[in-house]
């Protein structure tokens, strides 16, 4: 993966059809997605269940793209290199997840994966301060993680350019996970965002039978962020 910061969208998969992964992914790789998001969830530390090792791996020979995996996991630690090995290129886990983020971003590139840290709409940017050498990549929720499909939070634009300024020329991606919508797109990217993750802002109106749909709505988020 050679760093740069352009926009780059990244359809979550929560919001694709489960019974066609892989056709999915094919299809919105083909609609012009840069990264294909899977949202790891425990039912512990966020209220639903999602998306296993075994279920990483399976799809993994269909992404051509980037693999961006998104542990919503607490402890999270032992689960790193389940994942890795499932072939995530990029694992990113919680600040709030555990007492040693340091450690779990140490865990995550000895795995051989880039590691990112994601923060909660209540954790401000400044908590990541001396971790900023150590991560590829900070995720910033723009909603509470746990479900697809909620309003975006507002108030973490401000997080984002607070994050850019502290990023300086660091190679680290800033990205947006929750609500990101043609609308939503360009506020976040003018502050600082490379990466957008949308679930229902990809997926909605297509099918595996009619992805026609999702090229336009990846396109659309796009645009908006060319427009700003």
């Amino acid at each position: 993966m050679v760093f740069d910061r352009s926009i780059k969208i990244a359809p979550s998969i929560l919001s694709a059809d489960f019974a066609n992964f892989g056709a999915e992914i094919q299809a919105i790789e083909a609609a012009g997605c840069d990264w294909v998001h899977v949202d790891a969830m425990d039912g512990h530390f966020v209220p639903n269940l999602t998306f296993g090792p075994p279920l990483c791996a399976a799809i993994r020979p269909h992404i051509k793209t980037v693999m961006d995996v998104h542990l919503m996991i607490a402890p999270v630690d032992p689960y790193i290199e389940a994942y890795a090995k499932a072939g995530a290129d990029i694992i990113t886990a919680h600040l709030e997840a555990g007492p040693h983020a340091h450690r779990t971003m140490q865990a995550i590139r000895a795995n051989g994966a880039k590691a990112g840290i994601a923060l909660n709409p209540a954790t401000p940017a400044h908590e990541i301060e001396y971790l900023l050498d150590m991560i590829d990549l900070v995720c910033v929720m723009t909603v509470n993680p746990g479900f697809g499909g909620q309003k975006f939070i507002t108030s973490q634009i401000d997080k984002v350019r607070q994050l850019r300024q502290m990023i300086g020329d660091r190679p680290i991606h800033i990205e947006i996970d929750g609500g990101v919508t043609p609308l939503t797109a360009p506020l976040v990217a003018e502050a600082g965002a490379d990466v957008l993750v949308a679930g229902s802002g990809v997926f909605k109106g297509g099918s595996v039978s009619n992805p026609a749909p999702y090229k336009t709505n990846i396109s659309a988020i796009r645009a908006a962020t060319e427009e700003r």
